[in-house]
């Protein structure tokens, strides 16, 4: 399985969150379609958020990187919320 956590601080990312937040079943609904998808979280941080999704392989998180950055430039550009610091990793153990 793979993992990639996309962090949003600084300028835009709380009301990028806000957007998040009051869409949040449109945005369940599209991270779902997503193959190979094993599990997702979403949550707000002081200074904005991150989202955190696990796959079964690459081709997932690589699926999700481009849902989550189209729908953001779909519905939330307005907010002007810098791109994510993005990490990706293998993950060792998952526990549900």
């Amino acid at each position: 399985m793979q993992v990639v956590i996309r962090n949003y601080s600084g300028k835009g990312a709380k009301e990028l969150f806000d957007v998040l937040e009051k869409n949040k079943a449109d945005v369940e609904s599209l991270i779902r379609t997503v193959k190979g998808m094993v599990s997702y979280t979403l949550a707000r941080s002081r200074d904005g958020g991150f989202s955190v999704t696990v796959c079964q392989d690459q081709a997932g998180i690589e699926e999700s990187v481009q849902k989550a950055r189209d729908w953001i430039a779909k519905n939330a550009a307005h907010t002007g919320a810098s791109a994510p610091q993005v990490s990706s990793a293998t993950v060792i153990a998952h526990l549900r």
